[in-house]
């Protein structure tokens, strides 16, 4: 067998092919769909054989526009066994950014949920390449709009064989991920499927920077121990779709749910055995925290509202991953959590994973930056791609395993896929960072967000993480804004707790002084009904430039 995704699940399926792979529920506790490892395979090979009668193959683009469930899963599955690429679409786009996405991405066939399929019908006339529809039935009533010619989803099923007598794969079948950053429009980072595995999908162990050395050995990680993991995001997200598929690569159990809601979450993993869950930072850790502090019943196992507290008693690690994991956030979750097991997952789209920092509130002097051991070949580097010495901020690079290129966009490829004079190319999606005497490296900060007033860098994590501190404040995004004497001027956007006096920019400058340098403490306030952010938690920072400038 190949470093292919599709040959590494199919590994899975022969060892462990009893066990419950996913689990996929509904946020409204209507609905919980089941698949073992031999049912997701037979039934993604089922879709696999379809799309190939469909005449899809190898480097066709299928794209799948759809909540979190069973058929997701499946749906990336089949495509992958054909060679096919998956196209992530965000479910959240209005008519004229789905239109870009998928014209970008020129797919050969869609797979949809009922429930967009007006605005399916809106976009189809613009993509002559597209040739094949599937739906699923998702209970949504015919809207009377524009009928499409699409096969349902069972159908399709169907139609198609249950074997698996697909031809051999490889590992430079490319794999497609669109990630939309928290500014501009969405970028298809493009892989090798061998190197997204080492970069993102458990090729090498984040816990001890141990590489597999063939693809048979992360299979053996799921004899010992299973766990069920609960990556909480849309299968949309990179971070969600790792998650789901480093653990079916393990022979370990995923549960998904299909909207975030708090109180569910929790009902989740009382009923389900959930051992842990994966965030994206403070967007779903605030709400989550908050949902079991209404209530004064119980703490930690049996924490809960009313007078049916939530069974946690099986979760012992809570991971964050793609947006700011404040330490106030974190520090409520160890009062009720004492002995969890938090931590920050560092990575992107486009650089693959860093590293898992676990988390303990003697990190508090670090307020919003992550110090992690580096995994694979991370290094923090100048402008000039030089390696920097222990001590010097520099931008956070990867060798090695990186991606080709962004789909389509030569110029933003050439910016971020450099090669240094040495002849070794690098990914550097401009984050800031540093390097540790210890050797781990720091993670300070957006690259594309970092504020320059007065010739001082300002990260805004940092500022972001002290304001959260503040009893006043439910959220936070920080920006820079133009300055005639600074350059740049920081500026907080804050949405505020229900019930507490109006905060002032007096109060919340008196309180960040207590935390940060006073070049840091922001010289703006605006406070906002809601922080506007993205599908994946990162926040809007188009909305918030818009706002701090206003």
């Amino acid at each position: 067998m190949e470093f292919n995704l599709a040959d590494l699940f199919e590994q899975a399926v022969d060892h462990y092919p009893g066990r419950e792979a996913v689990s996929c529920a509904s946020a409204d506790g209507t609905a919980v769909q089941r698949r073992t490892f031999a049912e997701l395979d037979e039934r993604a090979n089922r879709l696999a054989h379809h799309l190939q009668e469909a005449g899809l193959g190898p480097g066709d683009r299928v794209g799948v526009y759809a909540l979190n469930c069973a058929e997701w899963v499946e749906s990336l599955l089949a495509i992958c066994k054909v060679r096919a690429v998956c196209v992530n679409v965000n479910y959240r786009y209005v008519t004229d950014e789905l239109t870009y996405l998928l014209g970008m991405a020129e797919p050969a066939a869609l797979i949809y949920q009922e429930h967009y399929a007006d605005r399916v019908a809106e976009v189809v006339p613009g993509l002559p390449g597209l040739r094949h529809l599937i739906v699923i039935d998702d209970g949504t009533p015919a809207s009377g709009g524009p009928a499409l010619q699409a096969v349902p989803y069972e159908k399709a099923l169907a139609s198609g064989g249950p074997q698996r007598d697909f031809a051999p794969r490889s590992p430079d079948d490319h794999y497609l991920l669109f990630t939309g950053g928290t500014t501009g429009l969405p970028k298809g980072v493009v892989w090798r499927q061998e190197d997204v595995f080492f970069a993102l999908g458990g090729g090498i162990d984040v816990t001890n920077g141990h590489r597999m050395a063939t693809p048979e050995e992360i299979v053996t990680t799921g004899y010992a121990s299973p766990i069920t993991f609960f990556p909480i995001a849309p299968l949309m997200h990179g971070a969600t779709q790792w998650g789901l598929m480093q653990q079916l690569f393990k022979g370990n159990r995923a549960v998904l749910i299909d909207r975030f809601v708090p109180e569910r979450v929790w009902e989740l993993v009382g009923s389900e055995k959930i051992n842990v869950v994966m965030i994206t930072g403070d967007a779903m850790g605030r709400p989550l925290v908050e949902a079991l502090d209404t209530s004064p019943t119980g703490t930690g196992h049996g924490a809960g509202t009313g007078t049916a507290p939530y069974d946690v008693s099986s979760m012992f690690g809570l991971v964050s991953s793609a947006a700011l994991f404040s330490t106030p956030v974190k520090l409520r979750f160890l009062e009720r959590f004492p002995n969890l097991y938090l931590s920050d997952a560092v990575g992107s789209s486009e650089g693959g994973a860093g590293g898992v920092a676990h988390w303990s509130p003697d990190d508090q002097g670090g307020q919003g930056t992550v110090t992690t051991r580096p995994i694979g070949d991370s290094e923090v580097v100048d402008d000039d791609l030089n390696p920097l010495p222990p001590g010097i901020v520099g931008r956070l690079a990867r060798r090695g395993n990186i991606p080709v290129h962004y789909l389509g966009d030569p110029v933003k490829s050439a910016e971020v896929f450099r090669t240094a004079p040495d002849g070794t190319r690098y990914a550097v999606p401009g984050d800031w960072a540093r390097r540790e005497e210890d050797g781990r490296i720091t993670l300070l900060g957006r690259g594309s967000s970092c504020i320059n007033t007065g010739g001082e860098k300002v990260f805004p994590e940092e500022v972001e993480s002290a304001i959260k501190s503040h009893p006043a404040v439910y959220d936070t995004v920080v920006v820079g804004a133009p300055d005639e004497r600074w350059g740049e001027t920081v500026v907080a956007l804050v949405h505020q707790r229900e019930g507490e006096a109006e905060l002032t920019l007096d109060a919340l400058q008196a309180h960040c002084r207590g935390h940060v340098a006073g070049y840091k403490v922001p010289r703006r306030l605006h406070l906002v009904p809601v922080i506007e952010r993205t599908p994946t938690g990162k926040p809007d920072m188009r909305w918030a430039k818009d706002v701090a400038a206003g």
